[in-house]
């Protein structure tokens, strides 16, 4: 199946991540009746984890890059999921979580970091619904984990 969006991202210089294997008993994606559900993913980059506590050791910048690599691995797993990312109808619901201290109050500009690239890769069709939410850690200390709900044309 040919992927016009991959090839327009390679373009942009713009590369996916390997998606990233389950660390827990889960599968990464489920389609059903038309919908792919992308379990949480977390912030990665070049195989490494972005860790660390926005409003104590990390930049609100740092915070929207994290949520950016989020997008780049969601995406990845779209496309293993789906077999490409031509299938992407619109991305439906992504679901934002910030690892940050009690007083933090700057998820939903956290959450651009991930929505923003969204919109780079699906266009109109990446613009979504979405929740932001401050939680007080997250696996493997990461910064970031977004999960998303994805509507697909059919095949």
């Amino acid at each position: 199946m040919t992927d016009n969006i991959e090839q327009a991202l390679i373009a942009k210089g713009i590369e996916l991540p390997t998606p990233a294997a389950p660390v827990a008993s889960y599968v990464p994606a489920i389609e059903m009746n038309g919908m792919l559900h992308i379990s949480g993913q977390v912030s990665m980059h070049d195989g490494k984890l972005i860790t660390g506590r926005l409003g104590d050791d990390m930049s609100l910048e740092d915070g929207q890059q994290a949520a950016k690599a989020c997008a780049l691995m969601i995406a990845a797993q779209i496309k293993k999921a789906a077999g490409s990312l031509d299938r992407v109808d619109r991305i439906v619901k992504l679901g934002v979580f910030v690892n940050s201290t009690a007083d933090y109050t700057d998820h939903p500009k956290v959450a651009n970091g991930c929505s923003d690239m969204m919109e780079v890769i699906f266009g109109a069709a990446g613009q979504h619904a979405r929740s932001a939410v401050g939680v007080a850690s997250l696996p493997l200390g990461v910064a970031v984990e977004v999960d998303a709900i994805i509507a697909l044309k059919p095949e």
